[in-house]
């Protein structure tokens, strides 16, 4: 009775870890958003224009908005269609105009027209909103790329469940090349749902499934090598690495100027955020920023196949043949570890 209670307990451990560690990274990275340092401007040249910029950026308090004066409509579109600024503003006295990128986050457009709305209503004219830059028609949050991204992350993880656990006994070389394969079924998947299935992109379509390529392999092979470190822990430590701390800082739900510190730090780097950001730089703002984020993602891509590599050396320097009870023990820990691949 004893040993069959504590087996259920230790393996209990698993959600409820899970648990507090979904609620701690989804709350804090979700549930006060507010802007930090979010770039916005002011159209137009002169005294008038900085005053107006200057009395915004105080009004909104200190460290929320970075306000700047550009000299011109089409420049403010510019900077918007570079990601430089998430809104613009047009004064006028009759028909005051807010220029946004909805594409790039429509979390962060509603936020731009709550702080333009009180400047012309104090000028007591309707305000104009102009997107700019909005996403495809069929994807009118813009935020389809976020949840390609979700199931993109939970085929990779969860494979990497079955490649480790059902496939204990082969060689790593065969469960690495096992992980390539599924990647590229994978990133197949993801753009048979991006653009036949809901057409959340217009175009682009063979890079949107490079990054996607790129992204599942990197997830698959990270979590190939670290499966020989951890076991049956992988899968918390795969949560961890690619929900927990992915989505929250992906900038698919809110982008980091909308966010913490932890957070935004973690959105300059994390492998989520580089296929978000890739994707909409190459499909919605002219491959601004491009290279850096397929940087990103080739990145974590090599730290897979480090991760493999390691896994590779540390196998092959073990010796003997596995006892019978050890390989019942490991297939029984398979069959759990795979059961334990849930998603979010």
């Amino acid at each position: 009775m004893r040993p069959a209670l504590r087996h259920v307990l230790t393996h209990l451990l698993t959600p409820l870890l899970m648990c507090l560690g979904m609620g701690l990274a989804y709350l804090g990275a979700f549930a006060d958003p507010s802007p930090h340092h979010l770039p916005v401007a002011v159209v137009g040249s002169g005294p008038r224009a900085q005053v107006l910029a200057q009395s915004i950026e105080e009004k909104a308090g200190q460290g929320r908005l970075e306000v700047r004066t550009v000299a011109s409509r089409a420049e403010a579109v510019h900077q918007l269609q570079r990601q430089q600024v998430f809104g613009a503003y047009v004064p006028d006295r009759r028909a005051p105009e807010l220029l946004t990128a909805s594409a790039g986050s429509d979390t962060t457009a509603s936020v731009v027209q709550k702080v333009f709305a009180p400047v012309a209503a104090r000028q007591q004219a309707p305000l104009k909103v102009t997107d700019v830059v909005p996403p495809a028609g069929h994807d009118p949050t813009g935020q389809g790329i976020f949840f390609l991204l979700v199931a993109l992350s939970i085929g990779s993880y969860a494979s990497v469940a079955v490649i480790g656990g059902a496939g204990a006994a082969l060689p790593m070389r065969i469960r690495a090349l096992l992980a390539a394969a599924t990647s590229l079924v994978v990133s197949l998947i993801g753009v048979m749902l991006a653009k036949p299935v809901f057409h959340l992109v217009d175009h682009g379509l063979w890079g949107v499934w490079g990054m996607a390529w790129l992204y599942s392999a990197g997830v698959l092979l990270i979590g190939t090598g670290l499966h020989t470190f951890l076991k049956r822990w992988t899968t918390l430590g795969l949560m961890v690495l690619f929900v927990m701390l992915n989505f929250t800082s992906s900038g698919g739900v809110f982008r980091p100027e909308m966010q913490s510190g932890f957070f935004a730090a973690l959105h300059s780097f994390w492998n989520g955020a580089g296929f978000v950001e890739g994707v909409r730089s190459l499909v919605y703002f002219g491959h601004a920023g491009l290279s850096g984020h397929l940087w990103t993602l080739g990145l974590w891509l090599l730290a897979g196949l480090v991760a493999v590599a390691l896994a590779w050396g540390v196998e092959s320097r073990r010796t003997g043949v596995t006892a019978p009870a050890a390989e019942a023990a490991e297939s029984e820990e398979a069959e759990e570890e795979m059961a334990e691949a849930v998603g979010v």
